[in-house]
């Protein structure tokens, strides 16, 4: 039930974030709707998506594990370790700097090192089709971003490396507080000592 939930959630998700891909589908929809109620909506139709991952992982994790693969111990360590500059890259998308200018989407650079690390780490149905799912969609979003002919909004002015220093130093309180506190916490799982 957990997993059919998730997935769920997963399809509404990707459904929203896909739909912004199609900007001319997007633009007519922001004509009929307003930019207001399209935002209400996105946001929304968001939400409860996420909120069904969440639900039907956690239902999952709890009552219907199915393994597919057993990961080796070290895959833990290398997904610790690729978490740093995954969560670096996500604050860089909004601390833009040179890192920003460099790789252009540093949020899709996250969210792929992010979900392709919990790969090498998790061998079950749940979180293979939750992250691949998450890797899947950064990829598509990435190669859709190569071939968009408009910005998507107001262009933001990027900034030099105190930018980055910033980005960096957010990132690894970001990274402490997710890998110590709210993971063990909320997911259930210790990033150490497994």
């Amino acid at each position: 039930m957990g997993l059919l939930v998730m997935i769920l959630g997963l399809v509404l998700f990707f459904a929203a974030h896909g739909f912004t891909t199609k900007r001319k589908a997007r633009a007519q929809a922001i004509a009929r709707l307003g930019e207001g109620t399209y935002k209400i909506l996105y946001s929304l139709v968001s939400l409860a998506g996420l909120a069904l991952i969440i639900w039907g992982f956690a239902h999952y994790r709890s009552s219907g594990w199915i393994d597919v693969w057993y990961p080796p111990k070290a895959m833990k360590h290398i997904t610790l370790a690729l978490m740093l500059p995954a969560v670096i890259l996500v604050v860089a998308a909004y601390m833009r700097g040179r890192i920003y200018a460099t790789l252009k989407h540093p949020m899709l650079a996250g969210i792929k090192l992010w979900a392709a690390a919990h790969l090498l780490a998790n061998g079950d149905l749940g979180s293979i089709i939750l992250f691949g799912s998450f890797l899947g969609w950064a990829v598509y979003d990435r190669i859709t971003l190569k071939h968009r002919t408009d910005s998507g909004g107001p262009p933001i002015p990027v900034g030099g490396v105190t930018n980055d220093l910033i980005a960096v130093a957010v990132g690894v309180v970001a990274y402490l507080a997710l890998a110590f506190a709210f993971h063990p916490v909320v997911i259930g799982v210790p990033v150490i000592g497994v």
